[in-house]
């Protein structure tokens, strides 16, 4: 069960009250990316966001590491997908102590994304509402970008998967080939690939979730994984990311395609579509909203029972990264427990503040 402690938010939470709820959601975003990116790029910046956050040297840090696809985590805990869409500060969050960063969701071309509004708080129920609509600059631009931040030794060793999507304009039945592009360009630079079918904002998107549809895409971008892994000399796992909203049996059904195609694993959940009665916010503000995707605790128990479903089915190799409604340490400790390799989490970051991700990896450290 989810949990919240309230009394160790301390000055952020006067802050997020007083300023930044007051901001448009996407607003205060985008000041977060910014204002990150600028110190981050500032002489001494990292190491001074590494103070601020409490976070170990990444080239010297004494945690045991998770091995993971590949890769050596020094917290169980990433960040998920749709916080940094173009790769801008990949490394800056890795040094507020993040295991792993996933970027994207990135299209094969790039789109504005949906009318704004399109991110929305629900703040007595600590979630979010997007509709964002895979607003980005595009995999040739993110590609760019990567290859930056990879430039430095501690680029190299950082671990950052990309999450890929399918362009608006693409038609569904041209998916594959769409998906097959991004990957093309980004497989150089990312740690792992993961496969974005889930999203509710684009228009058909989570019907490339059934089987017959998503078969053609798995096998595109395992392809060219599999073509840079030659020419790079070293493994790049790929990953599909489903919703929470899929019945039972095609959870198990997408879990025997992942075997069957030869995926690394599955990244579950998305966001939602369904707006439970337990949402404390008022009714009539959420309709007004409209349609998106939800995250927060909401999103706790179907992430933790699609987790079970996903490792009743999959073989003891398979990776399974569980994201949903996650807020604590012993929120990522029992999803470790339930079978997950790695945790990811967003939304919390939002309500939690900036030290959030490393407050939870010191905390994990006893148990580790």
């Amino acid at each position: 069960m989810t949990t919240h402690d309230t009394s160790r938010r301390g000055p952020y939470a006067a802050l997020f009250g007083h300023v930044l709820s007051r901001l448009d959601a996407e607003q205060a975003h985008r000041l977060t990316v910014r204002s990150l990116h600028l110190v981050h790029s500032l002489p001494g910046g990292p190491r001074l966001l590494r103070a601020g956050f409490g976070t170990p040297d990444p080239m010297r840090d004494p945690r045991p590491a998770r091995s993971v696809l590949g890769a050596e985590h020094h917290s169980p805990l990433g960040l998920a997908a749709g916080f940094d869409k173009d790769g801008e500060i990949p490394l800056a969050l890795l040094d507020m102590g993040f295991g792993h960063v996933e970027v994207g969701t990135v299209t094969a071309k790039a789109q504005p994304g949906n009318p704004r509004p399109r991110s929305f708080r629900l703040i007595p129920d600590r979630s979010l509402i997007n509709r964002m609509g895979f607003n980005n600059h595009g995999a040739q631009a993110l590609a760019k970008s990567l290859a930056v931040a990879r430039r430095t030794e501690r680029g190299q060793r950082a671990v950052i998967g990309v999450n890929i999507g399918k362009s608006k304009v693409t038609a569904l039945e041209d998916a594959a080939e769409d998906y097959r592009f991004s990957a093309r360009l980004l497989a150089p630079y990312a740690s792992y690939l993961a496969i974005n079918v889930s999203s509710p904002n684009t228009p058909g998107l989570r019907d490339l979730q059934t089987v017959d549809m998503l078969r053609p895409i798995l096998e595109a971008v395992l392809d060219e994984a599999q073509q840079a892994q030659r020419r790079l000399r070293r493994t790049l796992p790929v990953l599909v990311k489903i919703a929470p909203d899929l019945h039972d049996d095609d959870v198990l059904a997408v879990a025997r395609l992942v075997s069957d195609v030869g995926l690394a694993g599955v990244i579950a959940t998305n966001t939602t579509i369904a707006r439970p009665e337990s949402l404390r916010t008022d009714r009539s503000r959420i309709e007004t909203i409209g349609a998106g995707g939800l995250s927060g605790p909401v999103l706790a128990q179907r992430s933790e029972q699609v987790l079970h479903l996903l490792r009743s089915e999959l073989p003891a190799d398979a990776v399974v990264i569980s994201c949903g409604g996650v807020t604590t340490a012993a929120d990522v400790r029992a999803r470790l427990d339930a079978g997950a390799d790695l945790v990811q989490g967003y939304t919390a970051m939002i309500f939690e503040g900036p030290s959030w991700p490393g407050r939870v990896a010191r905390e994990l450290e006893p148990l580790r």
